[in-house]
């Protein structure tokens, strides 16, 4: 092995060498000890520059690649940013889309009941249970609501109020146990009640045998009793047995409105109430 010593004695005499090799050829051919001396430095430093002037050059070209990257990357963000910005606006504007969707058809059931006077309102909570059905709504006492107050929506009853705090009432739905209206069959006047049975569905019981019922039929409220007005879709007869003996159908009927998807309600508030309803 050579000592680092020895190793920089050799590299010193390999460039004296050298040097002096290339200097003798370019002296020869320059008859000149200034040129020789000159071209002999050049060819020493040349290299030596090149590595420097690529070295350099990459650098600078790196340094300006990292500003543009830096600059795209904030680029980036910027975008990103005003992106989600764009997405939360898009967001706003297609639910009050569907919150217009919802509300047009209530214009038009103001418009086709004069003689109402409704209070709009939105369901803030719903009774868990899929057999005991109620909502809660986000208009109370300081609004006028009153127990036994109707709710309805464009596609029909939703059912009644049934007690008020301060800002809030509960409704007890049409497909509660606990309701019951009075109620007709619109294409035949056939009467009877439509009791809640849970299960999103009703009965239609105490209706006569002999009554004209078919599958299909739109039963409404018949006003009678004074609890709810005239003519409200209830829903429609999807099930009927008429047996050969006994006094009555035995007839269910799906509510006309979707009460597991309810939103915003309309309250009935210059209806007569007759009676009492406990809390």
């Amino acid at each position: 092995m050579f000592s680092k010593k020895r190793l920089l004695v050799a590299g010193a005499i390999f460039l004296i060498v050298l040097n002096t090799i290339v200097f003798s050829f370019y002296y020869l051919h320059r008859p000149s000890f200034k040129s020789a001396a000159v071209y002999t430095l050049f060819f020493f430093l040349g290299p030596v520059e090149s590595v420097f002037s690529y070295i350099s050059s990459n650098t600078v070209d790196l340094f300006e690649h990292y500003v543009f990257l830096t600059g795209v990357a904030a680029e980036n963000k910027t975008l990103r940013n005003k992106l989600a910005a764009a997405h939360a606006r898009l967001g706003e504007c297609r639910e009050k889309i569907k919150l217009y969707q919802r509300v047009r058809p209530f214009a038009d059931l103001v418009a086709k009941s004069p003689d109402l006077k409704f209070l709009p309102a939105s369901i803030v909570a719903k009774d868990p249970s899929p057999w005991y059905t109620a909502a809660m709504i986000n208009r109370g006492d300081k609004d006028g609501i009153k127990a036994g107050f109707p709710v309805l929506v464009p596609d029909g009853l939703v059912g009644r109020v049934t007690a008020v705090s301060y800002e809030y009432a509960k409704v007890i739905l049409i497909t509660d146990p606990n309701s019951s209206v009075d109620a007709l069959v619109d294409r035949t006047r056939a009467r009877g009640i439509v009791t809640g049975e849970g299960g999103g569905m009703c009965r239609f019981d105490y209706v006569l045998r002999k009554s004209d019922v078919r599958m299909g039929d739109m039963v409404i409220t018949s006003g009678f009793g004074g609890i709810f007005p005239k003519g409200i879709p209830i829903g429609r007869v999807t099930s009927l047995i008429r047996r050969n003996s006994g006094l009555f159908q035995q007839i269910n009927v799906t509510p006309c409105v979707d009460l597991d998807k309810l939103e915003e309600v309309m309250v009935v508030v210059n209806f007569e109430v007759a009676g009492k309803f406990p809390e």
